[in-house]
């Protein structure tokens, strides 16, 4: 799979905060998404993002 940074990609998962759309900020054996909901950060392993991923989102978000 082919993940830039600045996509808004969908998570099967929904943030404590309801959202389940995140924006990449970083690229690599890591992943740094900010949650489009509330802008939390999190630092997530590859593995676990390719797992989860449901779907890219044509809207960016909304910070």
């Amino acid at each position: 799979m082919e993940f830039q940074v600045g996509q808004t990609i969908r998570l099967k998962k929904k943030h404590p905060c309801g959202a389940n759309e995140w924006e990449i900020l970083r690229v690599g054996m890591d992943f740094r998404l900010r949650c489009c909901g509330c802008g939390h950060q999190v630092m997530v392993s590859r593995k676990l993002v390719e797992k989860n991923f449901k779907g890219m989102t044509e809207k960016g978000c909304n910070r």
